[in-house]
Parts: C-alpha cells; structure tokens; sequence
C-alpha cells in the first residue's frame, strides 16, 4: 500500500523532472546565490527558539490559510522574535512557492528554512541558489548513502541543515552522520498521524551535542513546555501561526513571553 509520503515524493520528482536544468547551470546559480546565514548560531541562542512557518495547506489538514502577502507573514514572524523562517515551496500538496522563499529571504535578516522534501541532488544545489540558509532531510525519504551525501553536499555550500526524524531507528540513521540539528517530528509522515508523545519518547534519545528541534502538532504553551522539559531547543510552528489574527501575539504566547 503506497504511504502519503511515498505519494508526496512521486509528485515532487515528477515535478522536480518538469523544472530541471543541467547540473552545471544550478550549480553556478547556487555559487552565485547570496552568502547563507548561519541558522545554527540562530537556533542556539539562550532560550527556546522558534522555526516559525509560511504554510498554505497541507495533506492532513488541507486549506489553512490563503496567505496572499507571504513578506508581510515573514516580517511579522521577525517582529515576533522568531529565529528561523521556514518557507513551504512544495506546491501539490502544501501550496508553496519557490518564489516566497527568494522573496521572503531578501525581505528578512534571520535565517530562510527551505522545506521540502529533498531527494535529489539537483534539488540541493537548487536549495542553495534560492537563498535558502537551512535544508530539510526527511530521514525517512532517504536511503543511507542519500542522506549522507546530500548532507554533506549542503554543508559543502555553507548551509545548516535540519535532519528530520519520526521514530528511534531513524535516530540511530541520524546519528550516523554527525548533524547538528535533529528535528523530531511528531507527524508520521507515512500516515499522516500526530504521535502526542513523540517529544516525551523521542526527544531524550538524541545524543548530546545536537541541537534538538521539535516539529508539528504544537498549538499551546504547555505543549512548548513539555517539548522544551524533553529537551527541545527549538520548536516548528505553521498551523498554529498562519491561522493566527496576530502571529506576534501568538510567537509569544507560545514561548511563554
């Protein structure tokens, strides 16, 4: 039985096939893309940080929010005191746009999260040359030797990158080659599920040393609290924030502020 993402990354590469250009043409795009922003240093400031998010829609929840003016969502993430901003630019199933993310990473000064689902190297090289500071790796959506080399790809062209994760194998998959940041996502990506305890079970395990983030399903401040007493470092908002009145208001409540 095909997962949701086994669904997602056959229209991606479908995708990703319909906008690709020979190798060296991205690659020059990439080297000529403004210098990345240390999104590290960002998320390892004193106190919880936030990975605030620009999200239209998503499989399991569908429409969230129309979000005509994504620069202005962005600044008013900054306003808030976010650390990171992610931007969505899968668009079959999430409604993103590569162009929010070139248009939002020239509007802000804190670091652009590109979140997608990476599962060629063309899109690496493609990451870079949008201006994004941060990369996403689904551990899940990767093979071993993928997730090695397009980590150590990313690094290579100066980025941060946050190896996602949703279980204890894909930890110790993780782990084997040496990221800074984990994020654990409480999302199953292959049902569309919320683990409520994915934080408490999860989080713990992931070794010392590594920046830990947690990911989806965060509406409360107690939910922050519990992600934080687990060990969390950071946490990923986008539901939340997008159907927020006042995203400032709510980056505050949710980090206790």
């Amino acid at each position: 039985m095909t997962s949701a993402l086994d669904s997602i990354i056959a229209g991606v590469l479908e995708d990703v096939a319909a906008r690709q250009i020979p190798i060296d043409e991205i690659k020059n795009k990439a080297a000529l893309a403004p210098s990345p922003r240390d999104a590290y240093a960002a998320l390892n400031k004193p106190g919880t940080q936030i990975i605030a998010e620009i999200k239209r829609s998503s499989p399991s929840k569908g429409e969230l929010a129309p979000i005509a003016d994504p620069v202005a969502l962005a600044r008013s993430y900054e306003k808030g005191g976010a650390a990171v901003i992610s931007v969505l630019t899968e668009e079959r199933r999430f409604g993103g746009k590569a162009e929010d993310l070139v248009e939002v990473r020239e509007a802000v000064v804190i670091p652009v999260l590109r979140k997608d689902f990476i599962v060629t190297e063309f899109q690496v090289y493609e990451t870079r040359a949008l201006g994004a500071d941060l990369m996403l790796l689904i551990v899940a959506a990767l093979s071993d030797e993928q997730l090695k080399d397009y980590y150590s790809l990313a690094i290579d062209l100066g980025m941060n990158v946050l190896v996602e994760v949703h279980d204890k194998s894909e930890i110790e998959r993780a782990v084997k080659i040496s990221p800074k940041i984990i994020g654990v996502n409480a999302r199953n990506l292959k049902t569309l599920e919320i683990n409520e305890d994915a934080f408490v079970d999860l989080l713990p395990t992931v070794p010392g040393g590594i920046l830990r983030v947690a990911e989806s399903g965060i509406s409360t401040r107690e939910q922050v609290r519990e992600a934080e007493l687990a060990g969390a470092k950071a946490i990923l908002v986008g539901e939340t924030l997008v159907r927020a009145g006042d995203p400032v208001h709510a980056i505050s409540t949710l980090l206790g502020k």
